[in-house]
This record gives C-alpha cells, structure tokens and sequence, in this order.
C-alpha cells in the first residue's frame, strides 16, 4: 500500500524545523510543502480544516490508485510535534 506524507511548513518555523528533523530521525519520508510556494495548496487546508497552524500534514494512503486522505493540524489534531510525528509513525506502520 503506497503511503504519502505530506507537511506544510513555513521558513523561520521552529516548529517545523524540529518536526522535518525528528521525522527523518524516524526515516519517514515526507513531501515538505513550504505555504509560501503553495500558497493555494495551504489556503485549501486551512478552509477545509479552520486552522491555519504549521507544521501540519495530511496523510494520502494510494495516491496514485483510490486515494484517501486525512488531514491534521496543530491544536486541533495533536497537541506538539512529538504527537504529531507519533501519529505519523503508527499511521505508516499501519
């Protein structure tokens, strides 16, 4: 099953910092979604989700065949990065 995370991040983000590290530290791949370069991209997310907090990411399980989507954003979805990466890693070892 093909798994795909994508993570909205900002330049000068501390936070995002920390979460591309912590994430690689776990060798999970990642799409790394500046919200400046993909401003359209971002804006969509934050409608959708009614948070416009970074790092967030969405999960795309068979992106290529039937994809399925879940979106996560900070105080909504997870409290701080160390819970965010962990659902990350429980989502991609299924």
């Amino acid at each position: 099953m093909d798994k795909v995370v994508v993570l909205f991040t900002m330049k000068g983000c501390p936070f995002c910092e920390d979460m591309k590290e912590m994430l690689v530290k776990e060798n999970i791949d990642f799409v790394d979604r500046d919200i400046e370069e993909y401003e359209e991209e971002y804006n969509l997310f934050v409608e959708i989700t009614n948070n416009e907090y970074v790092p967030a990411f969405i999960l795309i399980e068979e992106p290529e065949t039937d994809p399925k989507s879940e979106l996560f954003a900070p105080d909504r979805d997870f409290e701080d990065i160390n819970e965010g990466v962990k659902i990350i890693k429980k989502w991609i070892n299924g």
